[in-house]
């Protein structure tokens, strides 16, 4: 089973960040978190590496309905999305499948709510271009 939805795209990077920006907001994700990983690497190890950013998206209404079933589960948010180079000069975009994330938990009523976000999150994936 994987644990992801992603697509190749020949837009930039930037292109491919706003983008997937614009998707996740059509299924009503905000994005909470930016971590850009190319600069933490070269600040905290002086590394350089490929443009990388992790980004970290949450549909409020989603996520309240998760934590109220499950306490815990906000170790397992937000649904992170990557935006990366590849070598060929090409964007690939990235969406973690929730429900593949929430197997190990066992609750029914986070089932169907991890088979919602994965529904959206896989939409947003297949629409890119």
């Amino acid at each position: 089973m994987s644990y992801y939805f992603s697509k190749v795209l020949d837009n930039s990077f930037e292109e491919a960040i706003d983008k997937i920006t614009k998707e996740l907001k059509e299924e009503g994700f905000g994005i909470l978190t930016e971590i850009d990983v190319k600069e933490t690497f070269k600040n905290k190890l002086n590394v350089d590496f490929r443009k990388y950013k992790i980004l970290g998206a949450c549909n409020p209404k989603l996520a309240h309905q998760a934590i109220s079933a499950e306490n815990k589960i906000g170790t397992m948010l937000p649904c992170n999305v990557i935006v990366q180079e590849t070598e060929d000069g090409k964007t690939e975009v990235t969406a973690v499948d929730p429900a593949a994330s929430m197997t190990a938990v066992e609750n029914k009523e986070l089932e169907a709510i991890a088979q919602e976000v994965q529904s959206k999150m896989k939409a947003v994936i297949d629409r890119l271009s």
